[in-house]
């Protein structure tokens, strides 16, 4: 996985933490995806799951070649 292809993946299973949001109340939430609708990403942290959704969302995933930052913009109505 790539900076380039990573709309293309998998995000379950990815460590993130969310760069920024309009609720500032989900502003630097870290963990990692256990779920993923077309309009929200499922986050679990510090042994609770939260509900985030994508559209207000800046996300910074952790993948092999270090972190990615997408707009959740872009992730709105991925294949579940």
């Amino acid at each position: 996985m790539t900076p380039k292809n990573i709309l293309r993946h998998e995000l379950i299973g990815l460590e993130v933490i969310i760069a920024g949001s309009s609720d500032p109340t989900l502003t630097s939430l870290r963990g990692r995806v256990v779920d993923e609708t077309q309009k929200t990403l499922k986050i679990e942290a510090s042994g609770k799951r939260k509900i985030v959704p994508k559209d207000i969302c800046t996300f910074r995933f952790k993948v092999d070649s270090g972190l990615v930052e997408v707009s959740g913009k872009a992730l709105v109505g991925r294949p579940q």
